[in-house]
């Protein structure tokens, strides 16, 4: 499609200084600016306190991997076209890591489970790399180093199907949040060609599983031949830029292969070793490549709960600049992320235009100053009625908790 995007993220990220590259660091390696690291800090902790209400537990683990565990894996042999060549260390290979599945198979079996453990949930935003050609990256959306919202829950295979509705719901409550609306559910499936693993009954068993949790779901989607990872098929969840060019934004996948591969069991209630089903599962990806999406779908508008500022304070002059340092003090105290653009910044009306993707916007003058009330511009042109500034923050915060998207509650 060449359709020009108007929201472009790579203009955009720019002139709000969210991020920037440069040839001395490399191409498809962004840096992030202050403004940018705070979304994307605010995401991932978003995410993290998804995951941690819906009983996932956090791991670390290592950027690097000794080349024989992406053989056991089956990388190697189906992605190593996408990978960093490996590294020699002490006689040994080591390699970047193109996804973070194998480490986690690796967490699992270095201690015993039972039955009783399970389902359980293993999550962590952790770093990949891919070797991307030069002619393909560009902006966040195509990166060399990624940051991976990813996770992995380990079950039985009556646990399957419910987990994964789990995990669809997980990821609708997110969108709800983030303002973003799916263009499409897709099952990917194989396609002739493709380098998959060679195991007709697994995936036989997986794509039947993934095709009873959408259909429970109720949620309409397409099969697409060709999409599916090399070890098995997944649910991606699809959005699109203002263009219309899609991407994929989530994912579930049901995996036979890599328990089998790297041997993990657990004992079942007859006290017998148990092969237990992985089901990978990503709430909004790569974080560079969400982050890419949110700033084109609301065209850097974010969310009040995901935005760099949440309050810009506006004085009219130097002499009201005391109040409105002591609002945005009160708005530090509350973990609200304000802004005080004085008069150095420029007359009042330039101020207003500078704060125009701010979600709330403060004026103050003499007499706010000496009332203590104020009057909100909201971001969409509204301003409700004067309130006292404690409330107006504890209201402003109280929405910000909620992670609500709608700026304010009649």
């Amino acid at each position: 499609m060449n359709a020009e995007n108007p929201a472009d993220h790579r203009r955009l990220g720019r002139e709000l200084d969210l991020f920037d590259t440069d040839p001395l660091i490399g191409a498809g390696l962004p840096y992030w600016l202050p403004d940018g690291a705070v979304v994307r800090h605010v995401l991932e902790e978003y995410v993290r306190g998804a995951e941690r209400r819906a009983g996932y537990r956090h791991v670390y683990s290592p950027v690097l991997g000794k080349r024989e565990l992406y053989e056991i894996s089956g990388h190697w042999a189906h992605y190593s076209d996408d990978m960093f060549p490996p590294m020699e260390v002490g006689g040994e290979q080591f390699v970047l890591r193109p996804s973070l599945c194998p480490h986690h198979a690796v967490v699992f079996r270095s201690r015993p489970h039972s039955y009783r453990e399970l389902p359980l949930r293993m999550a962590e935003l952790g770093g990949m790399f891919r070797s991307e050609l030069s002619g393909v990256l560009g902006g966040l959306t195509r990166v060399r180093a990624i940051q991976l919202n990813d996770a992995h829950i380990f079950c039985t295979l009556d646990q399957v199907a419910e987990e994964a509705a789990g995990a669809l719901d997980l990821i609708r409550k997110a969108h709800t949040a983030l303002g973003v609306v799916p263009v499409r559910y897709r099952l990917s499936l194989p396609g002739p060609g493709g380098k998959y693993v060679a195991a007709p009954e697994k995936w036989e068993r997986s794509v039947a599983l993934l095709r009873e949790v959408l259909d429970a779901s109720g949620l309409a989607y397409e099969e697409a031949e060709g999409e599916a990872a090399f070890y098995g098929p997944k649910i991606d969840v699809q959005v699109a830029d203002p263009a219309g060019r899609e991407s994929t934004l989530s994912t579930v996948q049901v995996d036979f292969h890599q328990p089998e591969q790297f041997d993990l069991h657990y004992i079942g209630a007859d006290g017998a070793r148990h092969r237990p089903v992985m089901i990978h599962r990503s709430v909004i990806g790569s974080v560079e490549r969400a982050v890419a999406h949110l700033v084109e779908h609301h065209a850097g508008a974010f969310p009040a709960w995901l935005a760099p500022v949440q309050l810009a304070v506006l004085p009219v002059s130097d002499t009201a600049y005391e109040a409105a340092a002591r609002i945005a003090d009160r708005c530090a105290e509350l973990g609200l992320r304000a802004e005080v653009l004085g008069p150095d910044r420029g007359s009042l009306g330039a101020r207003v235009r500078e704060a125009r993707l701010v979600p709330y916007q403060v004026v103050i003058g003499a007499r706010e100053a000496a009332t203590g009330h104020v009057s909100v511009r909201l971001r969409d042109g509204r301003r409700p009625a004067p309130l006292p500034a404690a409330e107006l923050l504890d209201r402003i915060a109280a929405s910000v908790a909620r992670h609500a998207t709608e700026l304010w509650d009649d």
